[in-house]
């Protein structure tokens, strides 16, 4: 595993609340639950919306600086699938349906959708790019408290 500095280290933790049930709070206090009832969002919906929402962050930024969308939605999806490796999702995709306004500034940015596009999913979209590179995961039990 790499070294990791205070600049590049992320964490979440998660607590269980109830059988099934657990929260997911980041260092800033936010949180969302994530379980198996019928409400919650799976870890394999978080997953697709990771990827959706890193991705759109980062087309939203860059082609809104051209032209404020009058709409913007990203689909993202994929197949779980199981196999003799065990469960994984298969065929992801995110498909982007952007749409600017008439004029001069939604003809810009509707001109630099397909390259943001393609930038971030080669190397501006960090979750993406490590789905897709693939990263080792390590799974440790912590040690017994005293």
């Amino acid at each position: 595993m790499s070294d990791p500095t205070p600049d590049t280290h992320r964490a979440v933790s998660l607590t269980r609340l109830d059988r099934g049930a657990f929260r997911i709070t980041n260092a800033a206090g936010g949180s969302i639950d994530v379980g198996v009832s019928d409400t919650d969002f799976t870890p394999v919906e978080l997953l697709l919306a990771a990827l959706a929402g890193c991705a759109a962050i980062n087309v939203e930024e860059l082609t809104s600086r051209r032209a404020e969308p009058t709409s913007f939605d990203v689909l993202s999806e994929g197949h779980k699938v199981r196999d003799e490796t065990g469960g994984r999702m298969t065929d992801l995709r995110l498909l982007f349906d952007a749409v600017f306004p008439e004029g001069e500034a939604g003809d810009a940015a509707r001109a630099i959708l397909p390259r943001v596009v393609a930038q971030t999913h080669d190397r501006i979209c960090t979750v993406s790019r490590t789905v897709g590179l693939g990263s080792d995961v390590a799974y440790e039990i912590a040690p017994d408290a005293p």
